[in-house]
């Protein structure tokens, strides 16, 4: 028993081992033919793989909030429908390289609507990455310094979800758009974007602000987009 033990340690089937372990200390390894102990541990190291891959892309994505699709609060009156976000959950829009717009005024749940469903893409196996916007554009600014800015765009393009919040809060400058322009073209039709803004859709033409690159950006976003209008009071009052 403890060779058995040892092997599954020494080939890091850490799921198994854990199997094994509590088979052992409950003495059920001898009610169990092999094809059914077999099965047990297999799927106890395919859950113990899956849970170590959710927790490092969670931890990759850097997410604001730890959220869950079953948390958001899907009343009406908040301007969040179930059967949206019952869509939004089994991935679909990512596997189709769709955007998610979510607005609303400051404090009603934005961000935490945004990483919820991070997480649960995280949860589906897809890399994801979320950035303020601000943090994300100085992020360009330096790696154009250093002169790693393409390698920067390819591994962000090849993300499967990025997230952008708080777009709006601040006009954007020439080179600024131009990068928003670059991560935009290189998702679209491929790979999705969920931006969040207390911003009004109609607003942002002016907060990027140069004509052509304006309407090329929500040309973009805006026709195959999902949308998510919050409404109402500031969560954090109620808190």
């Amino acid at each position: 028993m403890e060779q058995i033990q040892t092997q599954l340690a020494q080939l890091r089937l850490h799921g198994m081992n854990r199997a094994w372990t509590a088979l052992l200390e409950t003495r059920k390894h001898h009610e169990l033919s092999l094809s059914q102990g077999l099965e047990l541990l297999l799927q106890n190291e395919q859950q113990d793989r899956e849970n170590k891959r959710f927790d490092r892309l969670k931890k990759n994505a850097g997410f604001r909030y730890q959220a869950s699709v079953e948390e958001v609060y899907t009343e009406s009156e908040r301007g969040v429908s179930k059967e949206l976000m019952a869509a939004l959950a089994t991935g679909g829009y990512i596997q189709n390289g769709e955007s998610v717009l979510i607005t609303g005024a400051s404090g009603c749940g934005k961000s935490f609507v945004a990483s919820a469903l991070g997480h649960q893409a995280c949860m589906q196996g897809y890399k994801v990455a979320y950035y303020n916007l601000q943090k994300l554009l100085l992020r360009t600014k330096m790696t154009r310094l250093e002169g790693t800015i393409i390698k920067f765009f390819e591994k962000l393009s090849k993300t499967n979800l990025v997230i952008i919040d708080d777009f709006g809060l601040t006009y954007l400058e020439q080179q600024q758009r131009m990068d928003l322009m670059e991560i935009v073209e290189d998702r679209h039709g491929k790979n999705s974007l969920i931006i969040a803004s207390q911003l009004p859709v109609t607003n942002w033409y002016d907060i990027i602000g140069e004509e052509t690159i304006a309407d090329a950006i929500l040309d973009r976003l805006v026709h195959t987009s999902h949308r998510i209008e919050l409404k109402g009071d500031s969560l954090r009052k109620k808190r």
